[in-house]
C-alpha cells in the first residue's frame, strides 16, 4: 500500500510485542533517552480507526516530586472565593505556583501552610521549575 500511495511524507510505523511490564518499562526509558516523547500503545485485536480511540494510549513518563506549601493564592474565575493555587518552594528554594489538580473540595479546604505536597510534572524549565505540574497529595507529617 505504501508503494501504492506514490506519498513520500507516508510511512510505516515500526510495532513491536514488549513481553511484560519491565520490558516496555525499558523501552520507554531508551525512547525518552533517544529523544522521544513516550509510546503509544496499541491494543493488538484493534483495527484502525481515524481520530482518537480506546485502542491507543499513551505512554510518557511523569516523574513526582515534594515542596513545601507556604501560601494559598487566591482563585478567579469559577474558583472565585476558593484556593486558586498553591504557592509551594522546592528543596532548591525555588517557588512556584500550583494549581492544577484539586479537587472542589479541595480547593473549599486547601492543603495547610507548612507541610510537603507531592506533585507529578512532565518536564523542567532550564530554570529547574517543574511544567506541567499536577497535585497529587499531602505528605503525612
Amino acid at each position: 500500500m505504501l508503494a501504492e500511495s506514490n506519498q513520500p511524507w507516508l510511512q510505516a510505523v515500526s510495532q513491536t510485542h514488549q513481553p511484560d511490564a519491565v520490558s516496555l518499562q525499558n523501552l520507554l526509558k531508551q525512547t525518552v533517552k533517544d529523544g522521544g516523547e513516550g509510546l503509544v500503545l496499541h491494543r493488538a485485536n484493534a483495527l484502525w480507526s481515524p481520530g482518537r480511540s480506546d485502542a491507543l494510549l499513551k505512554l510518557k513518563p511523569m516523574p513526582d516530586d515534594e515542596a513545601r506549601v507556604l501560601a494559598h493564592m487566591p482563585g478567579k474565575g469559577k474558583h472565585a472565593g476558593r484556593m486558586g493555587a498553591l504557592l509551594l518552594r522546592m528543596p532548591d528554594g525555588q517557588q512556584f505556583a500550583l494549581g492544577t489538580g484539586f479537587t472542589d473540595a479541595q480547593r473549599a479546604d486547601p492543603p495547610p501552610v507548612g507541610p510537603i505536597v507531592t506533585y507529578r510534572y512532565r518536564d523542567r524549565t532550564p530554570k529547574g521549575l517543574p511544567r506541567f505540574a499536577s497535585f497529587l497529595r499531602v505528605q503525612p507529617q
